[in-house]
């Protein structure tokens, strides 16, 4: 659920759009491909754009488009909205910075859009883009954004695209020293039903001290997106662009820290999944995905934790997901939008337990059976990493304090420690039995098998304790590269161990 914006006054779309016009340093050009002139009308029409626009301007025709901003392999897409920015953003400044230079900030709004087609049959979104100065003279800074468009005809996206760049101009010069408060300004007039913001970057010299991967949260957070994905380079993906017609293996944790479990599950599991002969010469994305409500400490977001996840997992060589899809039939309906290709899901015992907890599926008319449709109906498979009767046990324990254990926990009693557990032996409630037999029978749920023994005894929860306590027992729990940055930047309560007293 997205949390509550920050307190402020809302002002409309004329509003925000005549305070620009109002403003007589902020000087520049409109260039808009693909939806209409949409952003430019509305400054216009607020009255007094004459102290704000430069120029604006349109190139629809890719023969026009190409001559004046060179060729580009795709014309929706960030490297056609880099080339507009650069190019509008060199003329304008070439042309009037001997005239203005002294009293303007220069600006360049640009976007480049695919709205709905006369038949409705295409992707609608566009990326949009600032480059701009913050003080005359000052250096350019450039803020992009990609958009996902939900209104169904035409009109109605430009519409929404008009005001979402409205937004996203007045928040550039007005709100950007509050980075929280100016992502929630993008929905402003708006709200979140009609138009997403799946990615945010902000670059340049005035934010140096922007990481742009923990800021993306905020996206999750307030609702413009329920997704964001980073590179292991450290970079913001655009899912639509990465994960397109590609083949998917997702493994879901806290990886708080990531061990040797969650290695050997993704192993394991990814071998199988390329034996499948739906993934054969396909290429496969492999995601390591953590819920939302898994970085909220007390309602906020631990962002210093968030980035010791998701940078001891780069470190590894893995792609991110941060996902507000508590339910797995969600996040395969989200990977549904970009590609049609076998979607592989990691998951240990504990997790597949919470799939078949019918608590979680009240608000669905079909209940389990149509959240089970929805997550196996196309191309998806679960591959189920085993658990020690121990584990089990602490499963079980963890569970009981839950205000729905009682739909949660399966009628089986404690197991003997050193049992095995696997997809094949599981018990789950009586009533869901014969769902479990099917889906096991016809292979969307597989047992993991090539798994190592010697893991199974590792908990994340162990390991914190070990870092906190001072036991350097918890390093053989995990891969070296992640032992090394929790050493070198001291997190999770890590402390060096202190020297020895030098007797003199």
């Amino acid at each position: 659920m997205p949390d509550e914006s920050p307190k402020r006054d809302k002002l409309t779309t004329n509003q925000k759009a005549l305070a620009i016009n109002l403003d007589d340093e902020v000087y520049g050009t409109f260039a808009e491909i693909g939806a209409g002139q949409e952003v430019a009308r509305q400054f216009f029409q607020a009255g007094g754009a004459a102290g704000t626009i430069a120029k604006s301007m349109s190139a629809y025709d890719m023969k026009f488009s190409d001559d004046i901003y060179g060729k580009a392999s795709r014309y929706v897409s960030r490297e056609r909205l880099q080339q507009m920015l650069d190019h509008e953003y060199a003329l304008l400044t070439e042309r009037l910075n001997a005239t203005r230079g002294d009293r303007s900030t220069f600006f360049v709004y640009a976007n480049t859009v695919a709205a709905a087609n006369y038949k409705g049959t295409n992707d609608c979104h566009g990326w949009m883009g600032m480059r701009f100065q913050l003080r005359p003279h000052g250096p350019p800074n450039d803020i992009i954004i990609h958009v996902r468009m939900w209104d169904k005809t035409a009109v109605s996206q430009q519409d929404a695209l008009g005001i979402i760049g409205v937004n996203l101009v007045y928040g550039t010069f007005l709100l950007h020293e509050n980075i929280e408060e100016f992502i929630v300004s993008l929905a402003d007039n708006l709200g979140i039903a009609r138009i997403e913001v799946d990615m945010i970057e902000f670059n340049g010299p005035d934010f140096e001290h922007v990481e742009n991967r923990s800021i993306c949260l905020y996206l999750v957070k307030h609702g413009l997106t329920n997704a964001v994905m980073y590179s292991p380079d450290r970079h913001v993906l655009q899912p639509s662009e990465f994960l397109y017609k590609k083949a998917l293996l997702v493994e879901r944790g806290s990886f708080r820290p990531v061990t040797h479990v969650n290695l050997d599950m993704l192993e394991a599991a990814g071998a199988q999944f390329l034996q499948d002969e739906k993934t054969r010469g396909e290429e496969v994305v492999v995601l390591m995905e953590i819920t939302m409500h898994n970085l909220l400490t007390g309602g906020e977001i631990d962002h210093g934790d968030f980035l010791a996840r998701v940078d001891t997992l780069a470190a590894l060589g893995y792609h991110v997901l941060i996902s507000n899809y508590s339910e797995f039939f969600r996040l395969t309906d989200y990977f549904r939008r970009y590609t049609k290709k076998m979607v592989g899901i990691a998951l240990g015992i504990n997790n597949l337990l919470e799939v078949f907890n019918e608590g979680y599926y009240d608000n669905l008319a079909g209940g389990i059976l149509e959240a089970c449709g929805r997550l196996f109906k196309e191309n998806t498979k679960m591959y189920v990493y085993p658990m020690k009767g121990s584990g089990y046990n602490r499963y079980l324990a963890e569970q009981a304090g839950r205000a729905n254990a009682a739909s949660a926990t399966p009628p089986a009693p404690a197991m003997p420690g050193d049992w095995l557990i696997t997809a094949q032996n599981l018990q789950v409630k009586t009533n869901l039995r014969n769902l479990y037999a099917y889906l096991l029978e016809n292979h969307y749920i597989e047992p993991i098998l090539g798994y190592h023994a010697q893991n199974l005894g590792i908990f994340s929860r162990d390991v914190l304790k070990k870092i906190a306590d001072g036991d350097p027992g918890w390093e053989k729990m995990l891969p070296p590269q992640a032992a090394e940055i929790i050493k070198e930047r001291h997190l999770w309560g890590y402390k060096p161990p202190a020297e020895p007293a030098v007797n003199v």
